[in-house]
């Protein structure tokens, strides 16, 4: 790589760290903004909740700066009973496990030779009181090595009690804003994420999907990058209406017992199968920040 790329791509990195740490803070200010403004319906008469902010590092093995990030985490909320919006940018080497799998997985055989990384991102997940609301996941990234870069990213809804219309209004609103992108990506990626949320075990999918990108790589670094930022972008519109909307609606003991229930699914899917999960754990990342996404209760039947 000449000089000039690596400048370039310098410049790129920076550029993509700081935008997830943007969408990180419109995201937590409106989570915070549903916490204030829930004025009726269950759990209205509690205080609202607030994040809890903690700085994360990445756990090098010979003590080097390997990078971090933030873990805003707000537990008990009157709406999010457990919510974690978490960045971070890490960078290092990469051990004999994930050298293995990331060859493997993006036909990079010079990995061996040298294997620094960097990889930068933005991962929220929701849980939240009322069962009437879905949970959900979304997170993108950036990934670099020195013999290739890629995107990736998605969202998905995870309602225990699944209304067409919130399902509709999800998936509509993620199609508005990769169509400016190619009519052919919404499809593709609704079925990427289709076949990636699903749990072979339990012959499922663990919800009722959304969009799903790995490995985005055209060559175009503005047109990915511009693509990763609207699949961010589409984040809040797709889901703060279904909050909105279903946070007032009085539930059931069976409906509280059917939220527990589907939180086993997720937490199942998670600790399994994620990509995200393992990476983080194999790579050192703070542990908490990685395990965020585990709900603050759940039960198996």
């Amino acid at each position: 790589m000449t000089d000039a790329n690596q400048t370039a791509m310098q410049d790129e990195k920076a550029r993509a760290s700081a935008w997830f740490m943007a969408l990180r803070d419109q995201i937590v200010a409106r989570f915070e903004a549903l916490e204030a403004s829930h004025s009726e319906g269950p759990f209205a008469d509690m205080a609202p909740g607030q994040f809890d902010i903690t700085q994360t590092r990445r756990a090098s093995d010979d003590g080097s700066d390997a990078g971090g990030g933030l873990m805003s985490v707000m537990r008990g909320g009157r709406v999010f009973e457990k919510v974690g919006v978490n960045v971070s940018t890490v960078y290092g080497q990469l051990g004999a496990a994930a050298q293995k799998a990331m060859a493997a997985r993006k036909d990079i055989p010079q990995m061996a030779q040298d294997a620094r990384f960097w990889a930068s991102g933005i991962s929220l997940v929701a849980h939240m009181r009322n069962p009437h609301v879905p949970a959900v996941h979304m997170n993108t990234r950036m990934f670099w090595t020195p013999h290739a870069w890629w995107f990736g990213g998605g969202s998905d809804l995870n309602p225990c009690i699944e209304y067409e219309d919130d399902t509709a209004h999800f998936h509509a609103t993620q199609q508005a804003h990769l169509d400016p992108h190619g009519t052919d990506l919404y499809p593709r990626l609704k079925a990427w994420a289709d076949e990636y949320f699903y749990i072979p075990h339990r012959h499922r999918a663990r919800g009722v999907g959304g969009i799903f990108m790995d490995d985005q790589c055209s060559g175009d670094w503005e047109a990915d990058f511009a693509l990763t930022q609207d699949i961010g972008r589409a984040f809040l519109p797709a889901f703060a209406p279904l909050v909105e909307k279903r946070r007032v609606q009085v539930f059931t003991d069976a409906d509280k017992d059917a939220q527990l229930v589907h939180r086993g699914l997720y937490a199942e899917y998670n600790l399994v199968y994620d990509r995200g999960t393992k990476f983080g754990l194999a790579t050192g990342h703070d542990a908490n920040a990685v395990l965020m996404s585990l709900p603050p209760m759940a039960k198996w039947v």
